[in-house]
């Protein structure tokens, strides 16, 4: 689909009620979508990918309720790549968005444009990094900003002096921001009381949106920025180092064919560290690896009130829900950390699909993030509309039966400025 636009889309939408028979056929009501994901988050940050020792019970819930991919990877370790990808279910280089900053074009649908159809509610959370970050756009009638930073890469039309939802929430907790840019820098905003810090605030919105939409089928995708850096909160103790593994290719040299870039970070990370945490030592990683892992038991805390309120108000058996990231994170592998480099640690993610009537199972095929937008099409009954985008729905290989593709692509480009 390189030339594909929503006008082509629309056309086929007609079809969309007739789609959804399958999953109207067994339930009183078109299936809700919960797509819950989170921002640099390596998949052994869970029970279910080999980590007993980090807090997340919510999480390791959601895993046994869930089919989760045991091999899963990016279209490309770089943020808005990536989620350009998990939006449209487009490579990077046929939607545009092969580096950090570029803006998604607004004639290439996301999913709820795909899906058009007019009784869903829907609505975006979060950290979104493809463009216009503040503002309602791509099929989504509500949207909850977060993140004030992308201010540079908004529209020409776009009120520049706008703020983000998070920020009027700040400042109605009687905070002020920084007075040079007006703006609360995500180092401020991870120093507050956990009430007060980014999760809690999404967890607080998409709780309202689920009761507010408890009769009408909905899509929210509510986008968490942790664990991505600063890598700091209100739960740096939550773990001791004690509990910390350290990864087994800590200390393994660079191959000799590896790129000069990799060599340079590793040698930058030794000798600067990452700003107030030096690197230098075992016992360095594992501070700045705890408070990684205490970013995960935030979103942890936020993932479990999310679920509450969709079994409160009787909707579990109604909703698919999903839980992903958007890339890894090297947090050590290599004396490396974070992203932007060709590593399995940067590369997988994590994935869960949990789907009212499906039972908990493993899969170890690797799959790609460019089947989430064809795997989700055809869960909620609307496989039609996913013809002509290049993954494959995993929903087959969900019910034990093959699939055409059996590995998997990552793609690279060179990658600006780290957000």
């Amino acid at each position: 689909m390189n030339n594909q636009s929503r006008r082509d889309f629309i056309k086929t939408s007609v079809v969309a009620a007739a789609a959804t028979a399958s999953w109207s056929s067994t339930t009183a009501r078109k299936p809700n979508l919960l797509f819950i994901w989170t921002d640099e988050q390596r998949p052994d940050t869970m029970a279910v990918y080999g980590n007993p020792n980090i807090h997340a019970p919510n999480l390791n819930k959601l895993a046994k309720e869930s089919v989760v991919f045991q091999r899963a990877y990016c279209t490309q370790p770089v943020c808005t790549p990536s989620r350009s990808s998990i939006m449209t279910g487009l490579w990077p280089h046929t939607n545009g968005c092969v580096k950090n900053n570029i803006p998604l074009k607004e004639e290439t649908p996301c999913l709820p444009e795909l899906l058009a159809d007019p009784d869903y509610r829907t609505a975006y959370m979060g950290k979104w990094h493809l463009g216009d970050e503040i503002f309602p756009q791509h099929g989504f009638q509500e949207w909850v900003g977060m993140e004030d930073g992308y201010s540079n890469y908004y529209r020409s039309d776009r009120d520049q002096n706008a703020r983000s939802a998070y920020h009027h929430f700040l400042i109605d907790h009687g905070y002020e921001p920084d007075t040079s840019s007006g703006k609360f820098s995500r180092g401020f905003a991870a120093r507050r009381p956990l009430e007060h810090c980014k999760p809690k605030f999404l967890e607080s919105q998409a709780r309202d949106f689920i009761r507010r939409n408890r009769n009408d089928p909905f899509i929210l995708h509510v986008n968490f920025l942790e664990p991505h850096m600063p890598f700091f909160g209100p739960l740096d103790e939550e773990h001791t180092p004690e509990e910390v593994t350290l990864p087994k290719n800590l200390e393994d040299p660079l191959e000799d064919n590896e790129p000069l870039r990799y060599r340079l970070m590793r040698q930058h990370f030794a000798q600067e560290g990452w700003h107030e945490n030096p690197l230098k030592t075992e016992e360095d990683w594992r501070d700045l690896i705890r408070k990684y892992w205490g970013l995960v038991t935030q979103v942890d805390l936020s993932v479990g009130g999310i679920l509450e309120e969709l079994e409160k108000q009787g909707l579990a058996d109604d909703t698919i829900v999903v839980y992903t990231s958007d890339h890894g994170d090297m947090m050590g592998a290599h004396r490396l950390l974070t992203k932007t480099v060709m590593y399995e640690e940067s590369s997988r993610i994590p994935w869960l699909i949990r789907v009212p009537g499906k039972k908990h199972h493993l899969i170890e095929q690797p799959v790609s993030q460019i089947d989430m937008v064809p795997t989700l099409l055809d869960l909620m009954g609307a496989k039609e509309l996913s013809e002509g985008l290049p993954g494959q729905s995993l929903a087959p290989l969900m019910a034990g039966e093959d699939v055409a593709e059996d590995h998997v692509f990552i793609e690279w480009n060179a990658t600006g400025s780290e957000r």
